[in-house]
Formats: C-alpha cells, structure tokens, sequence
C-alpha cells in the first residue's frame, strides 16, 4: 500500500520525496518505446498483402515458426500477442496516472491549452485521447489474435476485416495507434533528450516534422492495407472460411492433373 501511495502521490508516508514517480516515468517510456516500435515492425509485416497473398502467406508462417519447424505452430504467435498484450496493460496503467480522474481537473488542463495555444500540449491531449480509445479497440484487437492465431492468413484475415465487419474498427484503431505512437515517440525524444543535439529548439522542428512525416507514411500505407484486405474480403465472401494455399503449392497439383497421357 506504500508503494501504491508512493507512486502516486510521489510523496513517502513519513512524508520525504519518493523516486518512485520517476521510476514509473521510466518504465512508462520503456514500454511506450517497444510499443511503439512494435507497432511500426507490425504495420510493415501486415501490409506484406500489398506486395502478394504469397507473400503475405509467407510472412505469417515465418511468425509461426516455419523456419525452425517442420510444422508452423501459431501457438507462437499467442504467446507474443500474450506478451505485448501485458505490456500493453502495463502502459496503459502507468500512463493514466497522468490522466485528469475529475472534470474540474479536464475543464483546467483544456482552458490552459487553449490559453498557450502550445502545440506540445494539443499533442499530448491528442495522444490521451487516442490513448484512451486504444484501451477499448485495441484490446479486441489482441484478444482477436490471441484467441485466433490459427486464423491469419490472406483469405482468414480478410475474412475477418469484411465478413465478421471488424473493419470499421480497425479503421479507429489504425488512426488511434499511428497518432498516438507517433506523437509518443516524439514525446521521448524530446523529454530524453535523444535528438537534441547543441539547439534543442532547432531539434524540436526537426523532430515535428519528422512525426508528421511518419504519421503520413504510416497512414497511408495502413489505409491502403486496410483497402487490399476489404477488397479480398469482398471476393472471398462466397467461400467464407476457405484458407489460402499459396501458388507454390497449388500449381504442381494443377500441372499433374493436366500431364494425363495421351
């Protein structure tokens, strides 16, 4: 109970200075880092799609272990959707410590804002908010995986996204994690100072608009993604729950049945 009022209060009980705040700081911009970049690697890994469903195919069984196995074993992939899922409640936990619990405090840090017109601060307010629908999106989200990984593939995830009518939520969640992960990382740049250099003003605009620049790219690309899995969907309704075999696969069978002799 101590601690809990430590961390919170950032006061001990005997009433001396506790570094338990600036512990949790830590640990906030630890895992805020590898979500981050998680969510950077797993945008680049789903929009394998957009090159070919082979490809993509190929992707997903690479995370199933296919290079070390005879077999893929999505049991894999539940077991690290597991671990950035704990992850995931961990930040989320360390970061509403700074979140507004009453209305007054809201209606205080809102007329601050818009007093400072400080771009920083929107970016933060931005980021609470996205934040706080992520708690809700993005937990169906992993859970989704997590309970299905023997389900992602280019016809089963596209089944998902269309005929299970998971793509309005994924299109809240794409802007939700790309504004808020951008925005973050921006964030621990600049309060740790990594890319400061001799003038950390000049470094500021640097950093904003390398954010906005990334914010872009990923958008789009998520956006496009999101379309090549809808259209997919849209053709594989009719044989909703089929799974893909790559052409690899399909087309020494398709060769043999033509060979008959004459």
């Amino acid at each position: 109970m101590a601690s809990i009022i430590e961390g919170y209060l950032g006061k001990r009980v005997d009433g001396t200075k506790s570094r338990m705040p600036a512990r949790l700081d830590r640990w906030q911009s630890a895992s805020g880092l590898f979500l981050g970049l998680f969510m950077w690697g797993h945008m680049l890994f789903v929009s394998s799609i957009l090159i070919s469903k082979d490809f993509m195919y190929t992707v997903t069984k690479m995370f199933e272990g296919s290079f070390l196995f005879a077999q893929p074993h999505p049991i894999i992939v539940t077991l690290s959707v597991t671990f950035v899922f704990a992850i995931f409640i961990i930040h989320a936990g360390l970061a509403m410590r700074k979140f507004p619990y009453k209305w007054k405090e809201y209606k205080m840090l809102k007329t601050h804002a818009f007093a400072l017109k400080h771009e920083d601060t929107n970016l933060w307010m931005v980021q609470a908010f996205t934040g706080f629908m992520m708690f809700f999106i993005g937990s169906v989200h992993l859970y989704i995986l997590m309970s299905n990984a023997d389900k992602i593939g280019p016809f089963a995830s596209s089944d998902r996204v269309w005929s299970d009518g998971m793509w309005p939520l994924y299109l809240l969640l794409l802007f939700a994690v790309e504004l808020h992960g951008s925005i973050g990382l921006y964030r621990l740049c600049m309060k740790w100072g990594w890319c400061n250099g001799t003038d950390a003003r000049a470094a500021r605009k640097r950093l904003k608009k390398v954010k906005w620049a990334v914010t872009a790219f990923f958008l789009t690309l998520g956006l496009l993604t999101l379309a090549a899995y809808v259209k997919i969907g849209m053709e594989h309704r009719n044989d909703y729950g089929q799974r893909y075999h790559p052409t690899a696969i399909i087309a020494p069978l398709h060769l043999s049945a033509q060979e008959v002799p004459s």
